[in-house]
């Protein structure tokens, strides 16, 4: 599969395109000199022509990253590999037994590296072993100065190949890299202007409601956790529970969540996942269910289903349904439930959202994700 465009590549393809032209000159200057000893000197100028017209539309062509495919590379490797075929009848059998080069010289390197550069060692080596076969294929003698040119043309696909691929892999990095500090430098923005404001109401509300009874101590109690996984976020760290890479039943994640309102059916085996994508999509869940709560009011269930590579959780209620366009009206209101509690959590974790509602007749998020994260 070729590789994505990247500016790595760009000075290998622009040397590639200088290669060409230097290539083709010397083919110009041999063709020039050895006029006289072909058998075909007219058709020998014909096919030069040609060479130099698909020099230009080669380096126009692999300037575009999108047309650095399978038709251009089959073509410009096609063109090498006819035009050294033809060289024994336009040049002479006689004339190259008596030295004189065959029409592609170094210019017939030009698709290998291309092949190279786009696809890495393995392709370089194709091109190579197919481009040598043609050369050698010209010749009635083969000997040793015949198989320099073929470990020459080996070395450049697998040199230039390799050389090409630590560029593809250094974009990759760089670009990692770039959106690391990004995420770093947002997630430092955001935690100088919630420190001030957020983090500081969800401490007054835990600390006076901490010893008072009923819904105001659940309040309280509620208002200190979702402190520490908020002070957990901006510090870039996972909020306790959810930590580490060891599996855990998703269906104790989820049997918190379960009340006279809501009613949980899961399968009776454990239903094992990674502990930050359990964490992850029973974080979704509870972002669903508030909305329930917020919206729908009565009740609500979830089903848990087990499908081996994959988990769903399915939530419905018996509310009023969600309006055509209501969620893009709330997100553009900077309202993000659904977008970013449910639906970024999941898409994180490589897995889909499907919200399925319709006038009175209540709505049903599915969540589903793969057993592992991608």
């Amino acid at each position: 599969m070729p590789s994505p465009p990247g500016g790595f590549e760009v000075p290998l393809w622009r040397a590639l395109t200088v290669f060409r032209l230097a290539s083709l000159a010397y083919v110009g200057v041999l063709a020039v000199r050895d006029a006289d000893r072909y058998a075909h000197p007219i058709i020998v100028g014909a096919l030069v022509l040609v060479m130099v017209i698909w020099t230009g539309v080669a380096a126009v062509a692999y300037a575009r990253p999108a047309w650095r495919r399978w038709p251009l590379l089959l073509v410009d490797l096609g063109l090498v590999i006819a035009i050294l075929l033809s060289s024994p009848w336009v040049v002479g059998r006689q004339a190259l037994g008596h030295g004189v080069p065959t029409l592609g010289v170094a210019w017939m390197a030009g698709p290998v590296l291309a092949w190279a550069v786009s696809g890495g060692r393995r392709r370089g080596t194709v091109a190579a072993l197919l481009v040598a076969g043609a050369d050698l294929a010209t010749r009635e003698r083969i000997g040793q100065s015949s198989f320099t040119g073929v470990i020459l043309l080996l070395l450049a696909g697998v040199v230039v190949g390799h050389v090409a691929r630590l560029a593809v892999r250094a974009e990759e990095r760089l670009q990692h890299a770039v959106e690391l500090e990004a995420a770093t430098r947002e997630r430092e923005r955001l935690a100088r202007g919630i420190h001030d404001s957020v983090l500081q109401v969800l401490a007054l509300v835990q600390r006076r409601g901490a010893h008072l009874p009923g819904e105001a101590g659940e309040l309280a109690r509620l208002a200190g956790e979702q402190e520490a996984a908020l002070r957990a976020l901006i510090a870039g760290t996972t909020p306790a529970g959810i930590t580490g890479a060891d599996a855990v039943d998703l269906r104790d994640l989820l049997g918190r969540y379960a009340s006279t309102a809501v009613s949980l059916s899961a399968p009776a085996t454990p239903v094992t996942l990674p502990r930050q994508v359990a964490g992850e999509l029973a974080a979704a869940t509870g972002a669903a269910l508030d909305n329930v709560g917020r919206h729908a009011g009565g009740r609500a269930w979830v089903l848990v289903e087990d499908e081996g590579e994959t988990v769903t959780v399915s939530i419905r209620d018996e509310g009023p349904g969600i309006e055509e366009g209501r969620l893009a009206e709330a997100a553009a209101q900077g309202r993000l439930g659904v977008t970013q509690s449910i639906r970024g959590r999941v898409t994180d974790l490589g897995g889909t959202v499907r919200v399925m509602s319709s006038p009175d007749a209540g709505t049903e998020i599915e969540l589903t994700v793969p057993r592992t994260r991608p």
